[in-house]
């Protein structure tokens, strides 16, 4: 996930037709202006064991505890002849069923957290819900409940909606409605409806990609979008040389900003949803939809192909944190930047001002005796969430040198660009890798020497060696007064070997150096 305030092929079988339903979702936003649904859910049979009906604490990618049962209002069961179910809330977002062999439908109403009040856990709004009058962004960790026991079930979501209204989402549709394989593939599948929703598409590297965009002044149309992305889609094909999906769906949603709220992107397998500033289409417009667009696309690598136990198996219940979260965010920010550079989006320069000026931004907003390790273990806690977003400062500089550590131990070869495609197809959509392991695997897979970066740079608290890495491909680092980073310059007397370094460094590795 991208905040502002500061985004190989996938098995076959991954997109496989869903089973018969056994969750089956009615959301109605027949009246969007109360910004709340109701929402009905129709279910079979449930045993004496389903007593537990969950709502999500938190969601994959988000960092954050949003307890989303605080929205949620008049939850009834019912059996089938109507007849209720006795039902009682035990905690924020758990419900229990008196008699769950009984129940056959649930019902409730459901806030949009874009127009509740924030209260001490504010939800992205990228993350939530948002109801209005004639869109609505829709979230289905934010909106759906699920009997806990059935996670891993099949269910359909059908919608009543205004007339006119269009529906944009990566989920396949079904004569029951919209079809998710598990609660979990149909929290990683977003909306975006409404009556003035624009489309347009694209190819990238053979792969049919959408952007939907609602703006509220209609100022921003898709195909404006489209045109300004572009490149960077392409750099992105370029960069990952096949992309691990069959389809890819953007969603924008551009909106005036609200005081004290962040605006920002979340990544999904398959899509990405944005929530934005909305103004008249302008250069800088469009550059902010590539900046934050190259970010989540990336996110199609990690962790959609490369994640950890934890990730595949998510506990909606509990937030329970990776601490790889310097792979999933720190790596995929450093790429969204490099792919962009390789493309020839970017100068070698401004490149490198980017790698300063995440740097001082460590160094001056950022608590530096916080390891991206322990950023990552207590991220969903207020002292983790104060210093969450150096993920995108040190934790992408720590990437990128990274990068640059596998070049000099391969000899040019190999850089970290090559080592995710290696993962992305050694693990992939379904199987994820030990919570424990990554550093083994990657130390087998390149050298045993990369232990030490990870335990120093990653594990550790000791200051990424900007000087000391990028000195060997040629290129010194300037400091200012204070003795922080002002500038990295190439020196026009590099050495041989710091130049053929650098040619590899230049199209991040993937070969010998002559």
């Amino acid at each position: 996930m991208t905040r502002l305030t500061r985004i190989l092929c996938s098995l076959p079988l991954a997109w496989a037709a869903p089973a018969a339903a056994q969750l089956r979702y009615t959301v109605d936003l027949d009246d969007p202006a109360t910004h709340t649904a109701t929402v009905t859910l129709r279910v079979d049979s449930l045993t004496a064991a389903d007593s537990v009906f969950q709502f999500a604490a938190t969601a994959p990618g988000t960092y954050q505890t949003m307890n989303i049962g605080r929205f949620v209002r008049g939850l009834r069961a019912a059996d089938a002849r109507g007849r209720t179910v006795p039902v009682r809330q035990t905690s924020v977002n758990t419900w229990v069923f008196g008699d769950p062999a009984r129940v056959r439908q649930v019902t409730y109403q459901v806030q949009d957290t874009w127009n509740a009040p924030a209260g001490e856990l504010p939800v992205y709004p990228m993350a939530g819900t948002a109801i209005e009058a004639d869109h609505a962004l829709l979230n289905t960790h934010a909106m759906l409940g699920f009997p806990l026991r059935m996670q891993a079930r099949p269910l359909t979501i059908r919608f009543h909606h205004p007339p006119g209204w269009t529906v944009e989402t990566p989920l396949a549709k079904g004569p029951e409605g919209y079809e998710a394989r598990s609660y979990d593939h149909a929290v990683d599948s977003p909306f975006l409806l409404g009556a003035r929703i624009t489309t347009s598409s694209l190819t990238v590297a053979g792969v049919p990609v959408r952007i939907a965009a609602y703006s509220r002044s209609q100022g921003v149309t898709a195909d404006e979008l489209r045109e300004s992305m572009r490149g960077t889609l392409a750099a992105a094909g370029q960069f990952l040389g096949r992309l691990p999906v069959d389809r890819y769906i953007f969603l924008f949603r551009y909106v005036p900003p609200r005081e004290g709220q962040a605006m920002g992107a979340w990544e999904h397998s398959y899509s990405s949803e944005y929530v934005l500033p909305d103004a008249p289409f302008s250069p800088a417009v469009g550059q902010g939809a590539v900046d934050i667009s190259a970010h989540e696309f990336f996110h199609v690598v990690t962790p959609l192909n490369i994640h950890s136990e934890i990730i595949e198996h998510f506990n909606f219940q509990t937030p329970v944190p990776s601490k790889h979260l310097w792979l999933y965010e720190g790596v995929t920010e450093w790429a969204s930047e490099k792919m962009q550079l390789d493309g020839g989006l970017i100068t070698l320069e401004e490149y490198l001002d980017r790698v300063v000026r995440k740097m001082r931004v460590d160094r001056a907003r950022f608590d530096t005796t916080v390891s991206l390790r322990q950023l990552a273990l207590t991220s969903y806690t207020p002292a983790g969430a104060r210093q969450y977003g150096n993920i995108y400062q040190r934790g992408a500089v720590v990437a990128g040198l990274l990068d640059i550590r596998l070049l000099q131990l391969s000899n040019g070869q190999h850089g970290l660009r090559d080592l995710m495609l290696d993962l992305a197809r050694a693990y992939g959509p379904s199987r994820p890798f030990a919570e424990d392991s990554l550093y083994q695997v990657i130390a087998a897979r390149t050298s045993p020497q990369v232990l030490d970066f990870f335990a120093r740079y990653v594990d550790g608290t000791e200051h990424p060696p900007l000087g000391e890495s990028f000195a060997l491909l040629g290129i010194d680092l300037v400091l200012d007064e204070r003795g922080l980073p002002q500038r990295l310059v190439p020196n026009p007397a590099a050495t041989p070997e710091q130049l053929r370094l650098r040619e590899a460094w230049l199209r991040s590795g993937s070969g010998p150096t002559p």
